[in-house]
Parts: structure tokens; sequence; C-alpha cells
């Protein structure tokens, strides 16, 4: 691909240049005026990578497990993550069984196990803010008791049925944890196929509930919801989980304890362990028809962080999976909620919005987008979005007009790191889950950012590091010395008005009219650039603090 990339660094401060990426079709494909600027963390096999926007590896973390498959990096700079163990007694597309957690260094600091014949961890976790950790599980009913709870035994094809479960974890020592807090999908059916059971009712007026007969398209398979993603929101302690078999979205109370969330009434908020909300397949609860389903395996719904566009509102990746044709969107859905995280209902009706809020689709041609699994979206502190095409392992950044600002496809692949030159659709190179995090993030504040080289082997060399001069910039300007751990001296024959001080992002950190010298010594080890303004034009010096 021959494409034409402006890179800026400093949108504030510089003017675009533009480079040109020849033949890439790894790492960085576009990179123009307008791309945030931050760092994107992604898992591939048993690596996980910090990049910035050039595709440099800011920080990589090894492990001796593939992904099973959540990441996260924590505000102290450690990474956490779940893994895929070797574990076949309960085995489909997202399995995990283990987490472990690395400090910024890549040092393993603590590790759980969760994986037996009747259960195991799956798909994704979440670092709650006091340092617990949700875990999605799964556990095996076998067909006596799925029977005993409703089910229809010609809909148990396997011989067992899944439940899913949600588990927190408390970490203990460095390899063990307590469990908190327990919640789980069995506690909370319904069905309308045997009246001599206990939870027989009529599926339409308890939308609350999940119809245990409901099986969407699919057979009566042992995985029947596969539950791909869960995330928390704190503002009202509630999590959101997503179906991807069931094409639904569900969000649930936390301030439950373990035994209020098993009941259909507890909780600070008298509101037990059922559903709060749901969205995207209104025939599941006998409220809608096959053509009211918005959701097809939808992965990734989380809150949009506050201060950011549309905040408090979810956004997800619809994959568009069991449609035709297929296509995938990104949906921002205004959930009916209000100030104390309570939601309205009208009875004999679906869950609203009829429609999302906005959605996203490939601006020329909808087909052209389209993951069949995996995938995610992310709301940026600039009104930008960043999306992961997971299948592909591609990353693309737009901006609110929909324009394409940033690409990025992933050169590790099951077949090792791939060659710049390689084509990567020829080699399986998917990704979970893409997320960029702001310079400003806590987990960077006193860590040596300096880049190192791009994860694909033979790259094309590109200095985006690179800012914009005036085309009649000073020649006299010298700078001393570099690297530098404390103090750089400026010399010049020209006058010298001013000099600024930016960190490897273009923010400005520093304004002086000092001629002589200015002091680095605060600030924390990486590269920088001072740029010196004199009578006859200006000159910008990279440098390094020790």
């Amino acid at each position: 691909m021959n494409k034409l990339i402006s890179i800026l660094l400093g949108l504030l401060i510089f003017t675009s240049f533009s480079k040109l990426f020849a033949q890439n079709t790894l790492g960085t494909i576009t990179y123009s005026e307008g791309t945030y600027e931050g760092y994107t963390l992604f898992t591939s096999m048993t690596e996980t990578y910090l990049i910035n926007n050039c595709g440099e590896v800011i920080n990589q973390w090894t492990s001796s497990f593939n992904p099973g498959n959540a990441v996260y990096l924590l505000e102290d700079g450690s990474l956490l993550r779940a893994c895929k163990t070797e574990d076949t007694s309960i085995n489909f597309g997202g399995t995990g069984g283990r987490i472990e957690k690395y400090n910024w260094e890549g040092v393993l600091t603590w590790s759980f196990n969760y994986s037996a014949e009747n259960y195991r961890q799956h798909h994704d976790i979440y670092p709650m803010p006091n340092g617990n950790v949700l875990m999605l599980t799964v556990d095996v009913l076998t067909e006596e008791t799925a029977i005993q709870l409703g089910r229809n035994p010609e809909e148990i094809i396997d011989g067992e049925i899944y439940n899913e479960m949600i588990i927190e974890l408390e970490p203990t020592g460095i390899n063990s944890a307590n469990i908190v807090w327990e919640w789980s999908f069995k506690d909370h059916l319904i069905q309308d196929f045997d009246a001599t059971k206990e939870n027989y009712g009529v599926v339409s007026e308890n939308p609350q509930l999940l119809d245990f007969n409901f099986l969407g398209n699919l057979s009566g398979i042992n995985n029947w919801l596969h539950v791909n993603s869960i995330q928390y929101n704190e503002n009202f302690d509630q999590i959101v989980l997503s179906s991807r078999h069931l094409n639904e979205i569900y969000i649930i109370d936390h301030s439950t304890t373990t035994a209020e969330a098993s009941s259909h009434l507890g909780g600070n908020s008298n509101k037990g362990g059922d559903f709060l909300y749901r969205w995207g397949n209104p025939q599941s609860y006998n409220q809608g028809t096959a053509e009211d389903q918005i959701l097809f395996g939808q992965h990734y719904p989380h809150w949009i962080d506050e201060g950011l566009t549309d905040q408090g509102k979810l956004i997800l990746f619809n994959n568009g999976f069991g449609r035709s044709p297929s296509y995938s969107e990104i949906f921002v859905i205004d959930t009916p909620v209000d100030e104390n995280g309570n939601y309205t209902y009208e009875p004999d009706s679906a869950y609203g919005p009829v429609d999302p809020f906005h959605t996203y689709t490939n601006p020329s041609d909808p087909v052209n987008f389209f993951s069949r699994i995996l995938s995610s979206a992310q709301r940026l502190p600039n009104g930008n979005t960043l999306i992961c095409d997971g299948d592909s392992g591609y990353f693309f950044e737009i901006n609110e007009n929909h324009e394409t600002v940033w690409e990025y496809i992933n050169p590790s692949s099951s077949n090792g790191i791939l060659t710049e030159g390689d084509d990567p659709h020829e080699f399986p190179n998917m990704v979970f889950r893409a997320v960029k995090y702001s310079p400003d993030y806590a987990a960077f504040e006193n860590i040596n950012l300096t880049p190192g080289n791009p994860i694909e082997l033979d790259f094309e060399s590109v200095d985006c590091s690179q800012l914009s001069i005036p085309d009649h910039s000073v020649s006299d300007v010298v700078i001393y010395p570099n690297p530098t751990s404390n103090v750089i001296n400026i010399s010049a024959i020209s006058t010298i008005d001013k000099i600024e001080l930016f960190n490897s992002l273009g923010q400005r950190l520093l304004v002086t009219n000092s001629t002589q010298q200015i002091s680095i010594s605060k600030f924390k080890p990486g590269f920088y650039f001072i740029k010196v303004y004199a009578s006859n034009g200006s000159k910008t010096f990279k440098v390094i603090k020790e």
C-alpha cells in the first residue's frame, strides 16, 4: 500500500509535514493530522505491546501463555492479562484459565489459575478501583440440573449446558486470591416450557429474567450464551455483559452481597441480581421479532468515560455476524437511565432506545468493514474513536467526521513476527481488543517512554519524531551537551528571542527568553525537542534526557 502519511507531533504547536511509507503492509500505515497522541495497548500470542502512533514499541511484556483474552494497563504501570492455559475439558473460542500481573519491567508479580474439569475463566477480566479483579467464568450444568431449571431436554445436544458467572477476586500472595463476590446467570432464569419447575412464568412479563429456552439461531449447544465481555461503571456500581450468541447486552447491579445477587430482590437499591437493563434483541423476551434484532455477535460494550464526547453512554462494536449482508458497525447507545442508575422500562414493550444514538459504518461501502469475531471501539479524549477490527489485526482511528486519521496492522502472527512486505491477509494476526492510553495516564508518570523499533521485521525507517521547521531556519544555533541529565546550553550568533521545550508528543513544557541555558532536570528520562526562535528564523533540536 502506497500511502502519503501526514505525521504530526504537537498538533497545537507545529504545522504538519508528510512522509511516504513506501509499500508498507504492516505496522503504521496512516498517521495524519488529527490523530490522538497516545499509546496503544494490545496482546498477540505470548506478547503484549504498548506502541506509539508510529508503531514503535514503548514497552513489551512476555508471557508463557497465549491470550485468554483481555489485557489492561493499570495506573501503577502494571499489566493485568488473561491467559489461555492448556486445559481442554472446557474449550471454546475465548477460553483462558489464568490471570497474570506483571510490573512495568516485565516481572510476574501475581498469577491466579481458574480452570478445572467443570469451570474456567474466559474472555474478559476487569480491574476494579479497589484492587480486586472481576473475572468472567463458565461452569458446567449437568443435563439433570439443566432440566430441573426448565430447559427443554431436546435442546441439550451436548449432554450439558455452560452457565456463565462473574467472580470477584481479591488477590492475595503471589498466586492466590479470595473470592469475595459472585453473580450467576442460572439464578436469573425463566421458562415457559415446564410448569412443574419453580422458575416457570410468562417470559414477556419478566424482561428482568433470561428465557432458558431462547437459543437465538443456535441449536442447544452447551456454549449457548458465549458472554465475551465484562465492563464496570464505578459511578453506578453496575456491570455490563455481552452475550454473543443471544445478541444482547445486559446490565446488572454490583452493590449487592453474593446472597442478594442470587435473589430477585435485595441490595442497596432493592434491585437484587436480576437484569436492570437489556438491549439488542427483544425477541429474546418475547417483545419483538427477528426484524427487531439490532445486535449481531457484538463485543466490548462499555460506558464512555466522563469528560469525553457522549460521556455516560454505551459504546460497542456490533460485529454484524449472522445477518446478510455481513458488515460491522460502531454503536453509541443512549440508555434510558437517570442520574442514580435507574433504568426506565415500559411494560409490554422492548427496552429503549429503538435505535442507536450514533452509528459508524464504512462511509464508502459498509460491507468493506466486517470483523466476524473479536473487536472493540473506544472513544478518545479529542472526540476520535479508536476501532479494532479484531479478526484482521487492523486498528484504525476515525475523527468526528468519520475520516480515517490513523491505521495500523498487527505484525505479530501465529507464524511469528511478520516482515515488512508480507501480506497480512495470509497470516493469522487476530487481536481481541486494542485500547489507547492518554500521555497523562498515571502509569506513565516518571517512566522512560523512549520508543524502540517497530514490531515488524525489516521495517521501513521513518523519522516519526521529526518536527516541521520553517523554510528560513537559523543555521548558527548549537546546543550541548546532548544527551544530558541536567542542563542544556544554547549558543548562537543570532539574537535569540524565545526557547520552547516540548515532549515527544508535542506538548509544550517550558518557554523562556533565556539565551544561554535551560534546565531539564525535573523531567523524566526520554527524548524532548527544543525549538529556538531567532531574529532570522527558528530551529528545532531533538535532545535526550538521561
